[in-house]
């Protein structure tokens, strides 16, 4: 961390244990991203002298290009409240840390094709690409509602797998309908 660790507690005083188990914990997300610039830690104790719960924790975490933030995780106990912020914490910075490396999978919109010849009774059939290909595909590949529901012409998604004999539809989807 670029910045010392901020720590604030409002509505309680904070024991040194408590303050070091927020100490360890924020020392802890350096870990999962080593990028981290500043950390402030919010505790937030009952309001009107309670001394039970529920505490409030609320975490910002500054990296660079964006502010993420934990907030508000509440419990009657104080120490779970600490580690249930500082877990969401540390997902929030593995999610951050995929993005930047690029590893989050981005879904490509799947590919369209119309049904151009089919053979009920064998329970095939075969699409055409806008590019002129033919895709086989089984009955068993295609989605609810199904097989049944095609006709010449109709207007699909599919998954494409390379066969045997070729490439093959492994789903195939009715436009506007759910699925791929």
């Amino acid at each position: 961390m670029q910045l010392p660790l901020q720590i604030t507690a409002r509505n309680i005083s904070l024991s040194e244990v408590a303050e070091d188990d927020i100490r360890d914990k924020a020392a802890g997300l350096d870990h999962y991203y080593d990028g981290i610039m500043s950390c402030r830690v919010v505790v937030e104790g009952p309001v009107q002298h309670h001394r039970k719960g529920p505490f409030t924790v609320s975490i910002d975490i500054s990296v660079p290009g964006a502010e993420l933030v934990v907030d508000r995780q509440s419990d009657p106990d104080l120490y779970v409240a600490i580690r249930d912020a500082f877990d969401a914490a540390r997902r929030r910075l593995e999610d951050y840390a995929r993005r930047q490396r690029g590893a989050v999978k981005i879904h490509a919109t799947s590919p369209r094709a119309r049904v151009t010849k089919l053979f009920p009774e064998e329970g095939y059939g075969f699409l055409e690409t806008p590019d002129g290909r033919e895709i086989y595909f089984h009955r068993n590949s295609v989605l609810h509602p199904g097989f049944e529901r095609l006709e010449i012409g109709t207007e699909v998604r599919f998954a494409e797998e390379e066969g045997e004999q070729g490439p093959q539809a492994s789903t195939v989807a009715i436009v506007g309908t759910r699925g791929l």
